[in-house]
Parts: C-alpha cells; structure tokens; sequence
C-alpha cells in the first residue's frame, strides 16, 4: 500500500486550504525573506540595537523551514493527492 495514497491518514480541510495557499508563493520570496532578516540583523547591531538584532536575525530559520514546506506542498502535497 502506498502512504501517499491511505485513505485512513488524509488532510483536513484547514490543512489544505493552507496548502493550496501556501503552494501559490514563489519559493524565492522565503530566501529573500531570510536573506533580508539578516540583513537587518547586521544593520541593527552595527547601530548597537543588539536585542533588536538577535530578535530579528533569529527570523531567518523560520523564514527558510517555510520555504522547504512550500517547496515539499509543490511537489508532494495537494496537487498530486487531489488528481487522482
């Protein structure tokens, strides 16, 4: 039995609302993001905005997991569960 395909663990309805929203971002504009959280990390620590920086450096990582989810709703999630 393939586990893409069991009936028994299916997404919900909130999930795939998520998914097919998600899956209409380019998967670019969460590397910029990230990309940009440092940026403005580095510009607020060298004006010595230190707590400022490491909140907002810390953006980056969560930045990036968000763009693997929507690289992996892409090419595994809704679209090839609902065609079938």
């Amino acid at each position: 039995m393939n586990p893409l395909n069991n009936p028994e663990h299916e997404e919900g309805p909130v999930t795939k609302a998520i998914e097919e929203q998600t899956a209409k971002l380019p998967s670019d504009l969460f590397l910029w993001a990230a990309l940009g959280s440092m940026g403005i990390s580095l510009y607020l620590k060298a004006t010595g905005q230190s707590n400022r920086s490491l909140f907002v450096g810390q953006w980056a990582a969560p930045f990036l997991l968000l763009g693997l989810y929507n690289k992996i709703v892409k090419l595994e999630g809704h679209d090839k569960t609902d065609k079938k």
